[in-house]
């Protein structure tokens, strides 16, 4: 006999009756100021046997031939048959500001079919951005977290051994041409939109200015940016620094984030509830498999069979309502608590208020 039992969880999380205050470099950034994804293709060397099939990766024949011209070593009119090369894509990220001669971190990921990059080194690969100009060069020994083990009857893999890193892999060629000493204004851009935060950066920059500078210099544009001009004398990075400590109250819309594949549901303080009844009934489905085993008589040409009998019981309980009303968040998790329904019905019954317009909150479903 075989039952079939579903278990569900649920998780809520909730935010403070009242937003905290931050600081405004940790709630917003700097127009043009960010990173650059870099971007190269490149050749690991060393493997023990996992690497690319050259039959099924042409590619890497193509870029060992070509290196190994590189290095007056004549390949050409031979069959490569190593198994301890494969060819990667690697990648990082150029921050703002670097200068030459810094280390990047990488990340190495296999291209072809490789099965492990376990002990392997990566050559000189350029990184190039989306210009085409290339601003850093990486080299060195892969750290790989993930291996795989492989038997005649058993495979254990743990982790992705087809990709690495390599701690400070990358040193830095070029810089990008940017300047804060030329911008004339900085915008700064909020990390969530909001036009009351918006506003009240704009305040908070304006008190200050008036305060130190006897002029107000910022101008909210938008919900998503805040226009500062310079202050004569006054270094760029040195008026940022000053800003950037400023304590801002931030606001956010209501919102309900729901993620039904781990029954996780995430409620803003804002959120509120009209008045409304809720009913809600309880189904529960129990599926049961029996296996019989059918035997003919005696003498019979009959054969012995094994029968399957398969017994399905609904019931449905509770279905009373409930009255809810939330004009505030503790009030309307109580009431959700105080239901006693399961999660998947917790969420059933939240998009059912959106679609009714008693939930006055935007509802994301993951």
């Amino acid at each position: 006999m075989k039952t079939l039992v579903l278990v569900f969880a649920l998780t809520f999380v909730t935010t403070g009756i009242a937003w905290a205050t931050s600081r405004v470099k940790d709630i917003t950034a700097v127009a043009g100021v960010r990173d650059n994804q870099l971007t190269g293709y490149g050749l690991i060397v060393g493997l023990s046997g996992s690497g690319d099939s050259l039959r099924n990766s042409p590619f890497t024949e193509q870029a060992m031939q070509s290196m190994l011209d590189r290095l007056s070593v004549n390949t050409r009119g031979n069959q490569l048959r190593s198994k301890n090369v494969a060819a990667v894509i690697v990648t990082a990220d150029l921050p703002p500001f670097v200068k030459k001669g810094a280390r990047l971190d990488v990340t190495v990921s296999s291209l072809g079919d490789s099965t492990s990059l376990m002990g392997g080194t990566l050559l000189q690969t350029h990184l190039k951005a989306a210009d085409g100009t290339t601003y850093a060069i990486a080299q060195g020994q892969l750290s790989v977290s993930g291996f795989s083990v492989q038997g005649r009857a058993e495979i254990l893999t743990q982790g992705v051994p087809t990709a690495a890193r390599i701690p400070n892999g990358a040193i830095v060629e070029a810089e990008v041409p940017f300047a804060l000493k030329d911008l004339r204004t900085i915008t700064l851009t909020l990390h969530n939109p909001d036009f009351n935060t918006s506003s009240r950066i704009a305040k908070a920059i304006n008190e200050y200015s008036r305060r130190e500078f006897k002029l107000s210099i910022a101008d909210e544009i938008d919900m998503r940016s805040v226009k500062v001009s310079l202050v004569p004398k006054v270094t760029t990075t040195s008026l940022l620094a000053r800003i950037g400590s400023l304590q801002v109250e931030t606001d956010a819309p209501a919102r309900v984030v729901i993620d039904s594949r781990t029954g996780t549901v995430v409620i803003g303080k804002d959120v509120k509830i009209n008045a409304s009844a809720v009913t809600h009934g309880n189904l529960t489905v129990r599926v049961t498999e029996t296996q019989q085993v059918s035997q003919p008589p005696g003498l019979s040409a009959g054969e012995t069979k094994v029968t399957s009998t398969t017994n399905i019981n609904a019931e449905e309980s509770g279905g009373q309502f409930i009255m809810m009303q939330g004009p505030n968040l503790r009030t309307l998790i109580r009431g959700l608590n105080q239901s006693g329904v399961k999660p998947n019905a917790i969420i059933a019954i939240i998009q059912a208020l959106k679609t009714a317009g008693a939930l006055q909150a935007e509802v994301i479903v993951q």
